[in-house]
C-alpha cells in the first residue's frame, strides 16, 4: 500500500460565460501511452516522483523513508540530496504540499511552517508566511503532484492550496460560500490572492456536509489558463489567470462509468477545528497539459459499505488483516486517465495506466509523462525506475 494509505487526520486548528456542458463518454480511443525511454534512481528508501523541470533535465524525489529531497538529472544521477526535518529557521515543519520546480533550478513547497522556495542544494532562497496561522494540516501524496506554478504579465506566481480557515468550518453554511481553493501567490510582491470558489451548480453548495478530501483540489496552469478540478465532482473549471486573480472561462460537466459518488453527511456531524481526510474519495487526483491535451488522473473511490468494513479493522487494530482488505478492494477500484482535446475541450480518450507502472499518479515534463514501475512484490529493489512515456494516436 505504498503512498496510499487510508487513515483519517484531525487538526488543531458554472456558470460560465458558455454554459456547462455534458460529455459523454462513450467514444473510440484512439490514443495509447507508448515507453520510449527509461531513468534509474538508484538508492534504497521510499522515493516518490513529485515533479520533473520544464526541460525535462531534472527531476524531483521525495524520500519518505529519510524525510529528504532528491534531485537527478535526465540520466537519474544524483546531483543533490537535502533534508529540513531539524528545527531550523530555513525548516518548513509538517509537508502539506510536495515540491515543484520553479523554472529550472528553484523548487517551491508548502509546510505547516510557511511557503518555501530553495535552490537545488536545498539552501532557501525565499520564505513567505501563510495568510493565516495554523495549528495543523493534512497532507495525502500521490506520484507527480508537486506545488504548481504559472508566468503571469512575465513575472512567476505560486498556486498553493488554502489552508484559510475563514473563522468557520464545515458544518456551517459560511465555509461553503468562502471557501476559495487555491491561493496565487506574487512571489515578488509576497501576496496572497484567493481564488477559485465553489462556483454556481458546484454539489458542495447542496447543503450537505463533505470532508477536505471530498474536494482537494487537482490542476494545472498552461499560459494564462487554469484548469482545476475539485475533488469528487466530475466537472472541469477552466479560468482565465490574470495578476489580480481568477475568472471562470468555461465548465465542461463530465460523466464516466465507474466513478463513484461522493457520500455526503449531516452538516450537524461536524466539529470545529477537526477535519477527516479520507483516503478512498472517488476523486480527479492530477491534471497534466501535455502536448495541446489535457489529463485528468482519476480515482474512482472504495464504496461506502467497504469503508467501513476496512475503518472497523483498523479500529479494531487487525492492521495485516486490512491490509489484505486493501490491497484487495484497491484493486477492484476503476483508475485511469481521461483525456480532452486543449482546444475544444471535447473528450478524447480514456485510458488505463499502462501495465506495470505504479497507478497511484505520475509526472510531467518536457512533452512527455515520466511514470514509476510499479514495486517489485517478491523483493526489494534497490532502484526505482522512471519510465518515460509518450501519449500517441493508434
Amino acid at each position: 500500500m505504498k503512498h496510499l494509505q487510508l487513515y483519517i487526520l484531525v487538526l488543531l486548528i458554472f456558470c460560465s460565460c458558455s454554459g456547462p456542458e455534458k460529455k459523454e463518454l462513450e467514444i473510440p480511443t484512439i490514443y495509447s501511452f507508448e515507453v520510449i525511454d527509461s531513468l534509474d534512481l538508484q538508492i534504497l528508501g521510499d522515493p516518490l516522483i513529485t515533479d520533473v523541470s520544464p526541460k525535462a533535465d531534472r527531476f524531483v524525489f521525495y524520500d519518505f523513508a529519510n524525510s529528504e529531497f532528491i534531485i537527478t538529472d535526465s540520466s537519474g544521477a544524483i546531483l543533490s540530496q537535502f533534508s529540513k526535518n531539524k528545527d531550523t529557521p530555513d525548516s518548513y515543519g509538517f509537508l502539506m504540499e510536495s515540491p515543484g520546480f520553479v523554472n529550472e533550478d528553484q523548487l517551491a513547497l508548502a509546510g505547516m511552517n510557511g511557503i518555501f522556495i530553495y535552490d537545488l542544494d536545498g539552501n532557501m532562497i525565499q520564505k513567505l508566511a501563510h495568510p493565516e496561522t495554523l495549528a495543523g494540516a493534512g497532507f495525502m501524496s500521490f506520484s507527480g503532484k508537486g506545488m504548481e506554478t504559472a508566468t503571469l504579465h512575465g513575472k512567476q506566481y505560486l498556486l498553493s492550496k488554502s489552508v484559510r480557515t475563514r473563522e468557520t468550518f464545515a458544518g456551517e453554511q459560511k465555509f461553503y460560500d468562502s471557501f476559495r481553493a487555491l491561493e496565487l501567490i506574487d512571489i515578488e510582491d509576497e501576496k496572497f490572492i484567493e481564488i477559485v470558489p465553489f462556483e454556481q451548480g458546484s454539489q458542495f453548495l447542496d447543503g450537505n456536509g463533505y470532508f477536505e478530501s471530498d474536494y482537494a483540489p487537482a490542476l494545472e496552469a498552461a499560459g494564462d489558463k487554469l484548469y482545476i478540478a475539485l475533488g469528487g465532482e466530475q466537472r472541469l473549471n477552466v479560468y482565465d489567470l490574470s495578476p489580480e486573480g481568477a475568472k471562470l472561462d468555461t465548465v465542461v460537466m463530465l460523466d464516466w462509468p465507474g466513478f463513484g459518488k461522493l457520500s455526503v453527511t449531516p452538516r450537524a456531524e461536524f466539529a470545529e477545528g477537526t477535519v477527516i481526510i479520507k483516503g478512498g474519495t472517488p476523486a480527479i487526483r492530477n491534471i497534466h497539459v501535455v502536448e495541446g491535451k489535457i489529463l485528468l488522473q482519476y480515482y474512482g473511490g472504495i464504496p461506502e459499505e467497504k469503508m467501513k468494513e476496512l475503518e472497523a479493522l483498523y479500529s479494531l487494530g487487525s492492521e495485516e488483516e486490512a491490509e489484505l482488505l486493501y490491497e484487495k478492494i484497491e484493486s477492484e477500484v476503476n483508475q485511469g486517465i481521461l483525456i480532452l482535446d486543449q482546444k475544444t475541450l471535447e473528450v478524447i480518450g480514456n485510458l488505463d495506466f499502462p501495465r506495470g507502472v505504479n497507478i497511484s499518479g505520475f509526472a510531467s515534463g518536457g512533452g512527455f509523462l515520466w511514470m514509476e514501475k510499479a514495486p517489485n512484490e517478491e523483493e526489494e529493489e534497490d532502484f526505482l525506475r522512471i519510465y518515460k512515456v509518450k501519449l500517441v494516436g493508434k
